[in-house]
């Protein structure tokens, strides 16, 4: 599907990111992915496999997603599907959350995003396809998920306007909504509002999660991935500026 194709995903060491680099692979692509440690990136390619293009990557830093695009550029001569993946989430509560906090979460899922696409933009083939990883927190009201739905809303933005202004080059730019996925996002500090939950704690709560989820179960990264493939792929040319949701119909139903 993908043969002679180049990918680039970043935040491509676990859970979507490193499902989809692995499937992009799968399908013929030569892929490249960004992480923060050396040793998560080993830990990737051993799961992935094959040549892969390991870049060690601060998506905080613009000098570091030029860089980033450089080494691609070198090595793969141009890019044809970008996956902006890269991102956090925790909870943010009105009464508690700090500048700090919210200026971490805002520039990560929202700063890096734009100034990654803008980085890469230059290295893109025409007719190239971008997808963004937004989240269905996009369309409903959480309690405490304020910034992280803004954050996620305003990627969510990003696909519209950045397709109009590449649209001279052919290059797409759609949005893959997850909605509640098994990651180890899941568990990450911070994610919720009672820190420190034991095992069977955090079991009851993917269990009480799961009760609200259409589908009645948390999604797979393999589903989320098996959607950017589509959104990367020739599959879709007719996709332009669109959001797929994955979510198990948490936010349709």
């Amino acid at each position: 599907m993908l043969d002679g194709k180049t990918a680039l995903v970043t935040g491509g060491t676990s859970g979507i990111g490193l499902a989809t680099a692995k499937l992009l692979r799968a399908n013929g692509a030569r892929v490249a992915i960004t992480g923060r440690g050396t040793d998560a990136l080993e830990r990737a390619r051993e799961i992935i496999g094959g040549d892969l293009l390991m870049l060690q990557t601060d998506v905080l830093s613009r000098d570091a997603l030029r860089k980033m695009a450089s080494d691609v550029q070198q090595n793969f001569g141009a890019l044809d599907i970008f996956f902006a993946n890269a991102g956090v989430a925790y909870v943010t509560p009105l009464a508690t959350t700090s500048e700090a906090q919210y200026d971490a979460l805002m520039d990560t899922n929202v700063r890096s995003v734009f100034f990654s696409v803008q980085a890469v933009e230059p290295i893109m083939r025409v007719g190239g396809s971008i997808i963004l990883n937004t989240a269905w927190l996009n369309q409903v009201g959480v309690a405490g998920r304020a910034i992280l739905s803004a954050s996620k809303a305003a990627v969510r933005s990003f696909a519209r306007t950045l397709s109009a202004e590449l649209l001279a080059r052919r290059i797409r730019v759609n949005a893959v909504s997850p909605g509640l996925i098994e990651t180890p996002i899941l568990r990450g500090v911070g994610q919720s509002e009672h820190p420190g939950q034991t095992d069977a704690q955090f079991c009851e709560y993917l269990a009480g999660a799961s009760k609200l989820i259409p589908l009645g179960r948390l999604g797979k990264p393999d589903e989320i991935a098996a959607a950017v493939l589509f959104l990367a792929s020739d599959a879709s040319s007719y996709m332009l500026g669109s959001e797929m949701v994955v979510d198990g119909g948490f936010a349709e139903l």
